[in-house]
């Protein structure tokens, strides 16, 4: 959206292309894109090289990817169908690409891009200080995605973010590889904030053109600066006046800021417990958040009636599997309502892939990283079946307890990995559905609509439908890519 908005601004044109679509093809020899641009993430990576020379088969452009992979693995550029990559933020470089090219200019010097020269060697150029004037870029173009895609125009929740950048250093998580590795950059520099005033604006801007009843913030952060928090829980009942949730740092909370957030119209908030054990939390993933943080954050957000959300991760380098039985109990020791967890993934350039690699535990190949983080473990850890099928027991556990002696008889089981897969899938879903009868019930509405059993079953048949429509897809997609010899089970894989 913000790559739109700066290249509209600039005078070019832009539109986006789902797939699977029927059409996809069509689609874009009729738009014919004088540049194609890729985000990539680690594991979803290499279906989408695929389907990049895939088009680069059929038609003429400038392939250029971007994204949290390519920014930190940029050899794939070598590929001759991958005529750049951008590392790091991509608005200005993306302006100054459409222009070079549109003027028929030479574009190798443009900053923050990557590219293989004559002898395919790799040539990377420096990188333009971070955009400090967030509120300057203007509004993200919504309209980019929901012209293409109305499932996301039409849904009543709408996400915003209001900053970039993050000042801790978890282990886990890019910020402190982009922040350090990337630009050498220090937390002055790296952490922004968009201003109250633009991030209202952008609210207003939504609901005055699509359907809008509540918003997700997914700043790492919401709490980060309490002037910039007071602001906002003033002037946003006011002048929006929806519902929102959160995500919030523990050893950053206080109960004051739960109650100014309550008072504003925040229903849902997550905190990020990633693991009960304390060596696991603070030596390993480097989070800084004691038990005592947690507990009390979690205390305060029921006390002020506040849905509570968990974040957390299982399969740690050298976690037991009981230590990760114990941050199940950890949230239920919390009466976290809806939690959520993931299985760690040591990313190319993170520091706990380094701590993988020194336990001699690292995944062998970045191609080897699972598209989806919350299915399987990457790591060769301790107990991996046992760890991916707690997994999928994680939100039951937490919510019913009493289940966990059950449970521990299955977790070893090979078996019953995809029937446990279905239930966590189901049971997520029906979590949902919990959290949108509170957005609902926050604004007056109570039609059959709404109805907790009527919207889990369209969720999940809306969902169940999307499966289908991709897995089929995926086999078209898969035997275009075959005649490539492009190894298209990736394809297919990606696309379900």
């Amino acid at each position: 959206m913000y790559l739109s908005r700066v290249l509209k601004d600039a005078g070019h044109e832009m539109i986006s292309v789902f797939v699977p679509d029927p059409a996809w093809l069509k689609k874009i020899e009729d738009y014919a894109p004088d540049v194609i641009t890729w985000s990539l993430m680690t594991g979803n990576h290499r279906p989408i090289y695929d389907v990049n020379r895939l088009l680069k088969s059929k038609f003429k452009f400038f392939s250029i990817m971007g994204g949290p992979h390519v920014t930190f693995v940029p050899d794939c550029v070598k590929d001759p169908d991958i005529d750049a990559v951008c590392i790091g933020e991509g608005e200005g470089a993306i302006v100054d690409l459409c222009n070079a090219l549109e003027a028929g200019e030479d574009w190798h010097d443009i900053q923050n891009l990557c590219y293989a020269d004559e002898k395919g060697e790799i040539v990377k150029n420096p990188l333009r200080p971070l955009i400090q004037d967030l509120d300057g870029i203007g509004q993200p173009d919504r309209t980019v995605i929901y012209d293409a895609q109305p499932l996301y125009a039409n849904s009543p929740r709408k996400v915003i973010v209001t900053q970039r950048g993050c000042p801790m250093s978890c282990t886990f998580c890019f910020h402190h590889a982009m922040r350090g590795k990337i630009y050498g950059a220090r937390n002055a520099q790296y952490v922004r904030k968009r201003s109250v005033d633009h991030v209202i604006a952008e609210a207003l801007e939504i609901r005055a053109k699509y359907p809008l009843r509540f918003v997700h913030f997914l700043d790492d952060i919401f709490n980060l600066r309490t002037d910039w928090l007071d602001e906002f829980c003033e002037r946003w009942p006011k002048e929006v006046g929806i519902p929102f949730d959160v995500i919030l740092m523990a050893n950053m909370t206080k109960e004051a800021h739960i109650e100014k957030l309550a008072s504003a119209g925040c229903i849902y908030a997550r905190i990020a417990f990633e693991a009960a054990n304390d060596k696991m939390r603070n030596e390993i993933y480097k989070k800084n958040t004691e038990t005592s943080h947690l507990v009390n954050a979690s205390k305060w957000i029921k006390k002020h009636g506040i849905r509570l959300g968990s974040l957390n991760m299982l399969g740690g380098p050298g976690a037991t599997l009981q230590e990760d039985i114990d941050t199940v109990l950890l949230n239920v020791e919390c009466k976290v309502d809806h939690p959520l967890c993931s299985i760690v993934q040591p990313y190319p350039e993170f520091e706990l892939n380094d701590i993988t690699k020194n336990m001699g535990i690292a995944v062998a190949n970045y191609d080897d990283f699972p598209a989806k983080f919350n299915r399987e473990a990457s790591a060769e850890i301790d107990n991996k079946q046992a760890v991916e099928n707690l997994h999928k027991w994680f939100p039951i556990l937490v919510r019913f307890p009493f289940m966990l002696p059950f449970a521990k008889k299955t977790l070893p089981s090979r078996l019953l990995a995809k029937p446990l897969l279905i239930m966590y899938m189901l049971y997520s879903e029906w979590l949902v559905t919990e959290q949108n009868i509170l957005y609902n019930r926050a604004q007056g509405h109570n039609s059959l609509g709404v109805w907790a059993p009527f919207d889990f079953t369209k969720r999940v048949a809306a969902k169940g439908f999307l499966l289908v429509v991709g897995a089929v897809g995926g086999k078209v997609v898969g035997k275009l890519a075959n005649r490539l010899k492009m190894g298209d089970e990736r394809v297919m894989a990606h696309m379900d």
